[in-house]
């Protein structure tokens, strides 16, 4: 591992820090939004989402084009995309408008995802892609924990507004540093071989300090007529087999994350709790995901991590019990949400770190896009759901529960394919 990979993986990680603000913004702006527009739960549930929604479109339909146009492009574009979001989303009049633009920033965000997890497994050392993959996903509550710190001052001081013109602002930095110092992904060049792919390659070559090439190697009979992407998946029953199965344990795991992660400030403030108390009971779950996401990064590289997901999983189901119950002592809620967000963030990036490692070069974006993005499904469902099952009376501690339940299903999935990777190794060798 040189510099010049550190370097692309610590500015994939930045970019996934704006985006951990960029998704729980809305969280943090809930109760002050719902105040000021006079919300039901039920509509402000819709409002939490759409940007869910808007990511699971980006997935489905952007991440793709990762595997034809290269990862490097689709990042600038969802860049663009999300500045956009973010700004209009600061100028909304109403509930309507502001949807609308969750809708466009998750479209970004959604897109970029697939790209950066992509582009980081490939320049990893194999000892320790795990842990590269899941300090990148470390990005997200750290970009969520300083956002929310900064989002209790901004909202006290200017309003909720000001908390999507920071991320607006974040997300435009970003832009000319991806242009300058972010690589094209070296699979991508080999693979799909674009104009001046050569050039590329050894320029690439000679910044990671190897001996450049006078020619592209000649691609194996495979590459020449194996399909890409989602043609890729369908013709191959393995692949369809593990796109099945990790689609299923992103939406459960998912659908439980958006849950906590978008009603528990709204739900600490209804419970008694200032907004500035709320908006910390979910700075504590992203501090908590902070050190569950590195601890679980280490120990992938010494443990199996089928084994390391299959724990957190069931000890996410379990702390959400716990934590529906525990009451509104923030001294009691304080040690619960934080073991809470570290078994939850760490439960998510075991399934990044694992994705990449389930689909061969040439539909690899397309087999993590199609995951994620029936993933966001889940996060579409979780926060409507709820929002309709508290107008109906339902009280705190019953929806938590509710929500837990998938989780099993989860450890069910990642079971079945640890037995299939176990016995077809060679699927995901390329990474």
């Amino acid at each position: 591992m040189g510099r010049f990979q550190v370097t692309a993986i610590l500015l994939c990680t930045m970019i996934n820090m704006m985006d951990g603000f960029d998704v729980l913004v809305i969280a943090f702006t809930a109760p002050s939004i719902a105040a000021e527009w006079g919300l039901s739960a039920t509509v402000l549930g819709m409002l939490l989402s759409s940007g869910p929604l808007g990511m699971a479109i980006g997935s489905l339909v952007l991440g793709p084009l990762a595997d034809r146009h290269g990862r490097r492009n689709l990042i600038l574009i969802c860049l663009f995309v999300i500045t956009v979001g973010m700004l209009l989303s600061g100028f909304s009049q109403d509930a309507s408008q502001l949807t609308a633009m969750r809708v466009l920033t998750g479209l970004g965000i959604g897109g970029i995802l697939p790209g950066l997890n992509t582009i980081v497994a490939e320049y990893s050392s194999l000892r320790w892609r795990s842990f590269w993959v899941s300090l990148l996903q470390t990005g997200y509550p750290v970009g969520a924990t300083a956002g929310g710190i900064l989002s209790v001052v901004l909202i006290a001081t200017y309003g909720w507004r000001s908390a999507f013109f920071l991320g607006a602002f974040a997300a435009a930095t970003m832009i000319p540093l991806v242009w300058k110092a972010l690589p094209e992904s070296l699979d991508y060049l080999l693979t799909r071989r674009p104009v001046g792919a050569l050039e590329r390659i050894n320029d690439l070559l000679v910044r990671l300090g190897k001996a450049t090439v006078a020619a592209l190697p000649e691609p194996n009979v495979d590459a020449k007529t194996r399909k890409t992407g989602y043609a890729d998946l369908l013709s191959d029953p393995v692949l369809r087999h593990n796109a099945l199965w990790l689609s299923l344990a992103f939406f459960m795991t998912i659908m439980a994350f958006y849950f906590v992660m978008s009603w528990t400030p709204k739900i600490l403030v209804d419970s008694g709790m200032s907004n500035a108390q709320g908006i910390s009971g979910g700075i504590l779950l992203n501090v908590g995901g902070v050190v569950g996401c590195l601890l679980l990064g280490y120990l992938s590289s010494r443990l199996s991590l089928f084994r390391l997901i299959t724990v957190y999983i069931l000890m996410t189901g379990a702390l959400m019990v716990v934590f529906a119950y525990s009451g509104s002592n923030i001294e009691t809620l304080v040690p619960v949400a934080t073991c809470l967000g570290f078994f939850l963030f760490g439960s998510m990036v075991g399934l990044y770190a694992l994705a990449p490692q389930l689909f061969p070069t040439q539909s690899r974006a397309a087999g993590v896009s199609i995951a994620i993005g029936f993933g966001r499904i889940g996060g579409v469902t979780s926060p409507m759901l709820a929002g309709v099952l508290f107008d109906s009376g339902w009280a705190r501690g019953d929806t938590y529960v509710l929500f837990a339940v998938p989780l099993v299903i989860t450890a069910f999935a990642v079971v079945l394919l640890g037995r299939v990777i176990s016995r077809s190794p060679a699927v995901g060798e390329s990474v």
